[in-house]
């Protein structure tokens, strides 16, 4: 190339280290170490190829050594196709008289083809259209309206306490917040093998078969705002262990001299109902007991740690008889309470009033014929 050209290549050290480093690299794709070659002999004086000359004149750098940007192949299905599979995936199965309760790739795929979209299309390409709108119509998901007319009341009050109010002041230093439950037949599963631990390209193995050697259930109350658990074990569940747990807790400190302990529980047969209220303030007249909505024990912060608990201590479930289940509770317990810090609660009054909004443009409007369901 003659030195007249305007594609005069003029490098600084650092470029020229680049270059130097992508042509001696061995792992260098061949044809990027050959057109940095080309700009380095380029810059030496030498005439070579024009177009690299140009490309790196245009855009100096190691960057505009690499490919330009294709169109690529045309796309086989037209966006109105995708949208037509799209929509049979957003739609019940019955309403195309398909006897099925939910699409899964082949069967979409299957029906795109029978409903005259496309001639033919594979359920791996369903799948992939669908990912773009993270449409999975093969998972569902189980909800309940909520119906009791006290809801929004009963549920303030709980996260009112979660925030340290209650009937719209502040408590005190010396008032403590408890949420507590019950978790429920807890199984004691020897199985028939032993349990085989991870190793090299291998998860942890555990035998299918068992011997049940009894259940157990696992009562709890969890102190909101210090993050610390009070648990035992009874054999069932019921009134009477359920006085046992508030004994535990309410005689010793700082819950003894308390001015005031607030239990949330809900609705279940231990707790339930003003007898339950009148007989905790008898027993104890420093607390107040607090029910949850029906149907909102995901408001009871002792849930969460039954969570833990269920993921951490009872899965896989293998152990030799209850006494095993019982110790590793207890352990389980202690080792929590020396770590834990209190849950970042983030359902607010607001995210309440918002979220019922939304059931209430959902709920569907009452009837009087009657025929048909009534809206509660």
């Amino acid at each position: 190339m003659p030195t007249s050209s305007p594609d005069r290549i003029v490098l600084t050290d650092t470029q020229r280290g680049d270059l130097d480093r992508l042509v001696r690299a061995g792992r260098t794709e061949q044809r990027l170490a050959l057109r940095a070659g080309i700009v380095l002999a380029a810059a030496d004086g030498e005439s070579n190829v024009r177009k690299w000359r140009h490309r790196w004149c245009a855009a100096p750098g190691v960057s505009s050594l690499g490919d330009a940007k294709r169109s690529g192949r045309r796309p086989v299905f037209t966006p109105v196709q995708v949208a037509q599979v799209k929509a049979i995936a957003c739609t019940p199965p019955k309403d195309a008289d398909v006897p099925l309760s939910r699409w899964s790739s082949p069967d979409l795929a299957q029906q795109a083809v029978r409903a005259g979209i496309c001639p033919s299309i594979s359920p791996s390409t369903v799948r992939r259209l669908l990912s773009e709108d993270a449409l999975k119509p093969w998972q569902y998901q189980s909800w309940i309206f909520i119906t009791a007319p006290d809801f929004q009341v009963k549920a303030q009050r709980v996260l009112d306490l979660y925030q340290r109010v209650w009937d719209g002041k502040p408590l005190g230093p010396n008032e403590y917040v408890i949420s507590a439950d019950e978790k429920t037949s807890i199984q004691a599963r020897c199985r028939c093998h032993p349990t085989l631990p991870p190793g090299k390209a291998r998860m942890m193995r555990v035998n299918h078969d068992y011997h049940r050697r009894g259940a157990v259930a696992y009562l709890a109350a969890y102190d909101v705002h210090r993050a610390k658990v009070y648990g035992r074990c009874e054999n069932t569940t019921g009134i009477a262990p359920f006085t046992r747990l508030v004994e535990q807790v309410m005689t010793q400190e700082p819950y003894k001299s308390a001015d005031r302990v607030f239990w949330i529980v809900d609705n279940g047969s231990s707790h339930r109902g003003r007898a339950a209220i009148k007989r905790l303030a008898e027993q104890f007249p420093n607390t107040v007991m607090v029910h949850t909505p029906v149907h909102a024990s995901w408001l009871n912060q002792v849930e969460i740690f039954f969570s833990i608990t269920q993921r951490k201590v009872l899965s896989p479930n293998d152990f030799d008889d209850l006494d095993v289940v019982v110790e590793r509770l207890a352990a389980f317990e202690t080792r929590y309470n020396e770590a834990a810090k209190p849950f970042k609660w983030k359902f607010t009054t607001t995210d309440l009033a918002d979220f019922l909004d939304r059931l209430d443009r959902h709920r569907p409007a009452i009837t009087t014929d009657p025929a048909q369901p009534r809206a509660a």
